[in-house]
């Protein structure tokens, strides 16, 4: 790390935590580039499709206790 870096790093650490956070939001989403335009439509319409297939009843609904079983045994190896 450059010493204007940890400058920065020095003063951001003598900040409270909720203005880290905001601090370190904000340096990830400077990371992220421009946003793609077409993500909000293309969203829209994903989320169009999951509501007609759930009202249709295409889809197995799964509960929030069933689900995080899931992923502690898949991903976690609990």
């Amino acid at each position: 790390m450059t010493k204007p870096a940890e400058a920065v790093l020095a003063e951001a650490l003598r900040l409270d935590p909720d203005a880290r956070a905001q601090l370190a939001a904000e340096l990830l989403a400077s990371l992220d580039g421009p946003g793609d335009p077409d993500a909000e439509s293309a969203w829209q319409v994903e989320i169009e499709r999951r509501v007609a297939a759930l009202e249709a009843g295409n889809l197995k609904l799964e509960s929030w206790k069933d689900v995080k079983k899931r992923i502690e045994k898949e991903i976690l190896g609990r």
